[in-house]
């Protein structure tokens, strides 16, 4: 049986650019039955990398001086959370990008039209549901109507759509973005039970059953890249992402950059030249669910979705708007 040290040193072959902290907090959730908590396991992870000064013998391979690791001297540990951008493999350069579903308030004509072109174009190598795919209606902060479905038949219909969706389009890649509708879920176990925050089995992508389509997901309003696009849901930028103009000339004004987005049921384009003459277009895209809720009837919303092609760093979107049936 291998030492706690010996265990650590298999980590850093395997992940040998890991924070200490982030690599530390993976070894304690894969192995809880042999350090009390992680932060015992970043001590081992320090001393095996020299940071402990003569406390440990450290591994020639692995020794990262305090400068390097950025802690000279040895401040307390943080409790920052890594923040990265997700980066979407060169090979996975067909796009169907879905926003705003709102299971089990989908628009069934809108969804058929959105599939069916992802069937045509026969190159479509994945999908990226971008936010608030699932209602969640039940855990919503809002006065609910106790007549609406629980929480487990929106599950048991976003399992049976996940389904549909994979095998209709030929088993793409697929990538899943936290809406602020999957975040009310979140908010809801903090509320109603904070013991089970963290329990493997109520983390939303273990209950959703991510794994059976291989399905990666993307929490923390992290930045999801293809070729130089960045994809928001658009809840990320807060309010300020409103526009008396559109939500792509508001979420130009928040991003400075090119980005397509969802959240507000709206297709729109803005496009403006730098001073130096790049060009900077950003995008919003329609909805895939009910046009007229009953929170909101009145509204300017329209079903739509997206497609992208990458090639390397550029790209082509294709703002699609479904409108008496077609696709626009």
């Amino acid at each position: 049986m291998k030492t706690k040290k010996e265990i650590c040193i298999d980590y850093l072959d395997k992940f040998p650019n890991a924070k200490s902290k982030t690599l530390a907090n993976l070894i304690y959730e894969e192995n809880k039955a042999l350090w009390n908590n992680a932060e015992l396991v970043r001590n081992t992870i320090r001393g095996i990398r020299g940071n402990r000064g003569s406390q440990r013998k450290p591994v020639e391979r692995h020794i990262k001086p305090n400068g390097i690791s950025g802690n000279p001297f040895e401040l307390p540990a943080s409790e920052a959370a890594d923040w990265a951008t997700v980066k979407i493999p060169k090979g996975n350069n067909r796009i169907l990008l879905l926003s705003d579903i709102h299971l089990p308030y989908h628009s069934i004509e809108a969804m058929t039209q959105a599939i069916e072109y992802g069937k045509q174009k026969k190159g479509v190598n994945t999908v990226i549901l971008n936010g608030d795919i699932v209602d969640f209606y039940q855990a919503s902060s809002f006065a609910r109507d106790p007549r609406k479905k629980n929480l487990k038949f929106e599950f048991d219909v976003f399992k049976e759509f996940i389904g549909k969706l994979y095998y209709a389009l030929g088993e793409p890649k697929i990538y899943f973005k936290q809406g602020n509708h999957e975040e009310r879920f979140e908010r809801y176990l903090f509320v109603k039970a904070p013991e089970l925050i963290g329990v493997d089995e109520f983390k939303l992508d273990i209950l959703l059953e991510f794994g059976k389509y291989g399905i990666e997901y993307i929490d923390k309003k992290r930045i999801i890249k293809a070729g130089d696009l960045s994809i928001l849901h658009g809840h990320e930028f807060g309010r300020s992402i409103f526009s008396p103009v559109n939500p792509a000339r508001g979420a130009f004004l928040r991003a400075k950059d090119s980005v397509i987005v969802g959240h507000n049921h709206q297709t729109s384009e803005h496009t403006e030249p730098t001073l130096n003459g790049k060009i900077i277009t950003t995008w919003s895209t329609g909805c895939l669910s009910e046009l007229t809720p009953e929170y909101m009837p009145i509204n300017k919303w329209n079903h739509g979705f997206a497609y992208i092609e990458t090639d390397g760093e550029d790209y082509k979107v294709h703002n699609k708007r479904i409108y008496k049936g077609e696709i626009l």
